[in-house]
């Protein structure tokens, strides 16, 4: 495709879904890593980096650790840049990975996926650590995922709305659709948002939040996508069956 000189990929629905790559994706990705510089992209909030990557690994992506950008790792690096503690409700995996920022009297509320440590518990902590003067971070703030059984699960969006409802405040957005979080991708490969291609199943965080960061973005009907997401008002610049057609796409698109 004329202009773009890299790639950006959502994992989860795009590269695989629960323990199963998309058929052709490991091929697809070594084909196009000799082509063109790349960043793997993920909400994912449940686990860390190392753990995601040693996932891709056992799947056949060969892919280098520093390719990876993911909103838990981004998160983290906003708190210490501002040299501030947190109050956390993720999963406990994620949450180990903030264990030397933690304070009873947090700077920062950091909002995941925490799956069953969804607890009352735990966002009523959150609640008083915001009503104390914590500012609230959503690390992701998708609504759903596919899940493992094939089926859509709620992510940790309806989650963090009702932070925001009970304790009036408005959650900053570390990843996806997060402008900043798309232009820092680009950044990362030292090119402009005008010359990167997202690849994802989202309509709204993978393809409205890249093109709203200046990017060009295509959809693919694998992972969360459902038929009526090309209704919804957003215009991808292309659609595949899965991100095994990419290499012919951008080879025929003009």
């Amino acid at each position: 495709m004329d202009g773009i000189k890299g790639l950006l990929f959502d994992i989860g629905g795009v590269l695989y879904v629960g323990d199963t790559p998309i058929e052709g994706a490991p091929r697809t990705i070594a084909t196009l890593m000799a082509r063109y510089p790349m960043r793997f992209l993920t909400n994912t909030t449940r686990t860390t980096p190392p753990t995601i990557y040693e996932n891709l690994s056992q799947m056949g992506f060969a892919i280098a650790p520093e390719s990876l950008f993911t909103a838990l790792d981004a998160t983290k690096s906003c708190v210490r840049e501002r040299e501030g503690t947190v109050y956390t409700v993720l999963t406990d995996e994620a949450e180990r990975y903030f264990d030397e920022l933690r304070s009873e009297n947090p700077d920062f509320v950091v909002v995941g996926d925490a799956h069953t440590n969804f607890t009352y518990a735990r966002l009523n902590g959150a609640f008083r650590a915001l009503q104390n003067g914590a500012k609230l971070v959503a690390a992701a703030k998708n609504r759903y995922f596919k899940d493992d059984d094939g089926a859509l699960s709620m992510d940790a969006g309806g989650f963090i709305a009702a932070l925001e409802f009970a304790a009036g405040v408005e959650a900053t957005l570390i990843g996806k659709p997060s402008r900043d979080f798309f232009t820092l991708a680009a950044s990362s490969m030292g090119l402009e948002p005008s010359e990167v291609l997202m690849v994802g199943d989202d309509i709204e965080s993978d393809i409205k939040g890249a093109q709203d960061a200046g990017m060009r973005a295509v959809l693919v009907k694998t992972g969360k996508y459902r038929e009526g997401d090309l209704e919804r008002g957003i215009t991808p610049d292309g659609v595949l069956e899965s991100v095994a057609q990419l290499p012919e796409w951008l080879e025929t698109s003009v």
